[in-house]
């Protein structure tokens, strides 16, 4: 039986035929690693890098970031603080200022009242006075009415007669006497 043979860059494999056992037969080749498979060397390359990077890390780099971290943090937290205290400070702020408004509002109000009532007090009193000057004032003119009335009867009742008896004179063809016309003329005035 045959074996099949390859040459393949300066290297000779050989596959055995059917029946043969499996004896792969590479010319020109020790027993090499694979190409996947770290050789030691770096192998401890890498961990003796690793190990350094560990402990640079351990010893300086992570207490630094820390270090960095904890002052932020107590930044933050003093800043926080502080924002409470001014909030805290604001509102006492804002309840002092509506307590001082509240007793100027009262002042105020109770000033506006005494005004009011002053003002109120006073028109009562101008009202009284002028309703006194208006009561006089008509009582003048009410009697100065009266005294006009009165000269004004005299003169009516003397044009109502002489009118009356000129009337039933041209009615009746005869002047009535005076004392009759001068009777009926008050009993219609009386009324």
């Amino acid at each position: 039986m045959l074996n099949a043979v390859i040459h393949l860059q300066g290297s000779t494999l050989v596959f055995p035929q059917e029946g043969e056992t499996e004896n792969t037969v590479v010319a020109g080749e020790e027993s090499k690693p694979g190409p996947i498979v770290p050789e030691m060397k770096e192998f401890a390359w890498g961990a003796a890098s690793f190990v350094v990077f560990a402990l640079l890390m351990r010893f300086m780099l992570f207490p630094r970031l820390k270090k960095g971290m904890d002052a932020r943090y107590n930044g933050i937290r003093d800043d926080h603080q502080q924002a409470d205290a001014e909030r805290v400070a604001a509102r006492a702020e804002v309840t002092d200022y509506e307590a001082q408004l509240a007793v100027i509002k009262a002042e105020a109000a109770r000033k506006i009242d005494t005004a009011r009532n002053t003002l109120e007090a006073e028109r009562q009193a101008k009202l009284t006075e002028v309703n006194a000057r208006l009561a006089q004032q008509r009582a003048a003119a009410a009697a100065e009415a009266e005294a006009a009335r009165v000269a004004a009867r005299g003169q009516i009742h003397a044009a109502v007669s002489d009118v009356a008896g000129r009337a039933g004179e041209l009615a009746t063809g005869r002047r009535p006497s005076s004392d009759v016309v001068d009777r009926v003329v008050s009993e219609v005035m009386a009324r």
